[in-house]
């Protein structure tokens, strides 16, 4: 009797099973069959989630459509089709499926062009352009305590210690005041009208007042905003757009609609 090793079997079930797509079935379940397009379309949605469809991933699908049959008849056997549960759970995942697919075909029939890639971009250069300030600040709840604070400073006290000590802004005040670099438009008004008129190294000589209490200011370096070029954004913008774009389309559907 011939004998045959494990490796050998596996290597002979691969050439009979491939190629995947070839087969009109994958399966026969007690006498129903399991057309292959399932596992297409449970490939389609992996692919989709950025996972890797190799034959040891088609290998599970099929493991999957598979349990899916045996369930279902099971399922059909118990009468799960006739309950009003499963009628009302049916027709939302229809609905779901739908609403899915249009969204899909609407953005397909209404992509975001260069143009407004391009448009969109000239606004953010725009709005972002400019200046940028590497401030620090002391935030204090009176003008009298921002006043003593001020008279500290010029007497040699080191701003950065104070920050720590009696800053009430506590994303900033652990870091000695220090609020990164950011472009005026970035602040309330009254801090970025004070802090602009500020040359490098300079601090305010008054307490700036404002919604979150007293500041005390000081422009640390001030440099031309670095944004990025289109070519590194461009993806992101036309995503960005095209959600734009889908969530108007979704608000003109509602507001047309009769509601009663």
């Amino acid at each position: 009797m011939m004998k045959f090793s494990l490796s050998a079997l596996a290597a002979a079930a691969l050439i009979v099973a491939a190629p995947w797509a070839a087969a009109q079935n994958v399966a026969i379940v007690n006498g129903k069959a399991v057309p292959t397009a399932r596992i297409e379309m449970l490939a389609k949605q992996a692919a989709a989630a950025g996972r890797p469809v190799d034959e040891a991933t088609r290998a599970q699908l099929k493991e999957e459509v598979i349990l899916r049959e045996i369930f279902m008849q099971e399922a059909l056997k118990r009468g799960i089709p006739a309950t009003e549960d499963y009628k009302v759970q049916m027709e939302l995942a229809r609905q779901t499926i739908m609403i899915r697919a249009m969204f899909q075909d609407y953005q397909a029939k209404n992509p975001v062009t260069d143009e407004e890639v391009k448009a969109e971009y000239d606004k953010f250069v725009a709005t972002n352009g400019g200046k940028e300030y590497r401030a620090r600040h002391i935030l204090v709840e009176k003008e009298d305590e921002a006043k003593a604070i001020i008279a500290s400073l010029k007497g040699g006290a080191k701003f950065e210690d104070i920050a720590k000590k009696q800053s009430k802004d506590p994303g900033s005040g652990a870091n000695g005041g220090d609020l990164d670099w950011a472009n005026a438009a970035s602040y309330v008004t009254e801090f970025s009208e004070a802090m602009i008129k500020l040359e490098k190294g300079q601090m305010t000589q008054e307490p700036v007042k404002s919604q979150f209490g007293w500041h005390i200011i000081r422009v640390d370096d001030v440099r031309q905003a670095q944004l990025p070029k289109l070519e590194e954004i461009k993806d992101q913008i036309s995503q960005q757009m095209q959600q734009q774009k889908l969530a108007k389309f979704q608000t003109t559907l509602r507001e047309k609609a009769k509601v009663e």
